[in-house]
């Protein structure tokens, strides 16, 4: 039996895109009460070797456009990665978020089987669609939003698992 594409994804994305919100809002205002320059935090990474919490966020909404809108079989909409303040990274997520809401579930019924390809620098790669979701969609997905949380985390931000989780 195929998997659900639509309800497998959409719904869940807007959630912790949203959640992923909430928890910028409260690196904002910590950045705030604390008298720290919010640009701080939004270049902060967990490694020398990893991206900082803007690409971490960038990654997360590219994920959910890119991967949807192939799934689809339509064109994503193109962002800029200059987001370098909180509020340009809310504004990614706010697009991110209405973009994942104009795909209905109509668009991804056939999409289980829909062939793959697409390439990141030297990197080519091939899946068929419910593999695509859940094999590279999904996991990358839940690890950009765990890793600008963690980077909220550790610079101080008292947020927490129901922070992440939502409710």
């Amino acid at each position: 039996m195929a998997i659900h594409m639509y309800e497998a994804s959409i719904p869940q994305f807007v959630k912790m895109l949203t959640n992923l919100s909430n928890i910028l809002q409260k690196g904002e205002a910590f950045a705030k009460d604390k008298n720290i320059d919010g640009a701080v935090l939004v270049n902060s990474r967990l490694a020398p070797d990893m991206f900082p919490l803007s690409k971490q966020v960038q990654i997360a909404c590219d994920q959910v456009k890119n991967g949807m809108a192939r799934l689809a079989g339509i064109e994503p909409p193109t962002f800029d990665d200059h987001e370098s303040t909180f509020e340009q990274l809310q504004e990614r997520i706010a697009k991110t978020i209405a973009f994942a809401k104009t795909i209905n579930p109509t668009q991804l019924v056939d999409s289980h089987t829909k062939e793959i390809k697409f390439s990141i620098k030297e990197w080519s790669f091939e899946f068929v669609g419910d593999q695509y979701l859940l094999a590279w969609i999904i996991p990358n997905f839940y690890f950009h939003i765990t890793t600008a949380y963690n980077i909220l985390r550790h610079n101080g931000v008292e947020v927490g698992k129901s922070d992440y989780l939502g409710g």
